[in-house]
């Protein structure tokens, strides 16, 4: 029997980090379940598609490959064979991500992927609605919170690092929006499962998040021994 770790919460929360760091740590596999939304968001975006147009994003979902790598250290997400872990971080996917995750015939394509990942190795595995959807039997459920100026924040730090242009109105605008469209939509919208331990980085190093989730792993992991 496999063992699932989920790590669910909004975006800007320092999920991705935390959860490669803490994959290091625990030698759980991790899974960006967030890249692979981003990766049929990009392929729609490149071939022109909207959201409204759900015949050929059908088409988009029958055909695409995505497989998610991991090399010193460092994750590495092919679509189609091609790598666009950078790619996939962009602006304009950062826009439009939320909406596209939103659609059930995207989740009805993506949900079954992250399950079989999780059945077949001890994983890590990061996202929206993991502990509620794709995993609610996981063995441990961490809601990773923050607040939105915070998230905003550091968000917009990361685009300076990357060379990206956007001010901190356009990204704090933008987090607003994909958090009212993860919360409120009708398909596995954003939630804390209920038997979930709420993490809140708000005023945490991420140093501080790792070893205090670490420490709910490990003891989960100890009494899963010693069943």
């Amino acid at each position: 029997m496999s063992f699932v770790v989920a790590i669910d919460g909004p975006a800007g929360t320092g999920k991705g980090t935390v959860t490669k760091l803490l994959a290091e740590k625990t030698h759980l596999i991790n899974i960006d379940t967030g890249a692979m939304y981003r990766c049929v968001t990009l392929e729609c975006i490149n071939k022109g598609i909207s959201t409204s147009d759900e015949k050929a994003i059908l088409e988009v979902l029958k055909e695409i490959n995505i497989k998610l790598e991991h090399n010193d250290g460092k994750q590495i997400v092919l679509l189609n064979g091609k790598d666009v872990s950078e790619d996939i971080r962009s602006p304009k996917v950062d826009s439009e991500v939320a909406k596209f995750a939103a659609l059930k015939i995207v989740r009805d394509k993506m949900t079954p992927l992250q399950r079989k990942m999780g059945e077949e190795e001890n994983v890590i595995m990061e996202g929206r609605d993991i502990g509620t959807v794709v995993f609610p039997n996981a063995d441990v459920k961490i809601f990773l919170d923050c607040s939105l100026e915070e998230r905003a924040n550091r968000r917009y730090k990361q685009n300076l690092e990357k060379g990206i242009e956007t001010s901190y109105d356009e990204v704090l605008n933008s987090i607003i929006q994909r958090h009212k469209l993860e919360t409120e939509r009708e398909i596995a919208p954003l939630v804390k499962a209920e038997d979930a331990i709420v993490v809140d980085s708000t005023n945490m190093t991420i140093d501080e998040v790792v070893t205090k989730i670490e420490s709910i792993i490990n003891l989960k992991l100890k009494e899963k021994n010693n069943d």
